[in-house]
């Protein structure tokens, strides 16, 4: 992991925050049907390697209307971890405008060209969205797909 720092896309940081408030949760939250408890795990031991996780606003947006995607008392605990997470996250704005100019904005949107224009350098990307991916791979940005992660670390 050469990258100073990794970028989490939203899936994973929905994994992340519904998995940290209980890992009971991934499997009767909507959005999380494709992971279970033990990718939760491989997530959380990926990013503690990591000198640091960066999220964006727009990511953080996103996480928060879809980690509400599953019922009361859960969804008010996840909320409260979310809270928590962001207390100590850091997070890096990227500007919709500069983002809107990304060749990918019309493709994958706002939120996922707003990761490609701050991954480089000192930023890789850990995502599970293939085209946000293969986006990145193509432009020649260092990459993450968690599912092949996943897929190599399965017993």
């Amino acid at each position: 992991m050469p990258a100073n720092a990794v970028v989490i896309d939203t899936n994973l940081l929905v994994l992340l925050i519904v998995g940290t408030a209980s890992p009971s949760y991934i499997a009767r939250h909507k959005r999380l049907q494709a992971y279970t408890r033990q990718d939760f795990e491989l997530l959380t031991n990926y990013l503690s390697r990591a000198r640091r996780v960066v999220v964006t606003p727009n990511t953080v947006t996103e996480t928060s209307n879809l980690a509400g995607y599953i019922a009361e008392p859960a969804r008010s605990h996840i909320y409260r971890v979310l809270h928590a997470f962001l207390q100590t996250s850091e997070e890096v704005y990227v500007a919709s405008k500069t983002a809107a100019g990304h060749a990918a904005f019309l493709r994958l949107g706002v939120a996922d060209a707003a990761l490609l224009a701050m991954i480089g350098e000192d930023h890789m990307l850990l995502t599970a969205d293939l085209d946000l991916y293969l986006e990145a791979l193509g432009a020649g940005r260092e990459t993450v797909n968690f599912n092949h992660y996943i897929e190599a670390n399965r017993p």
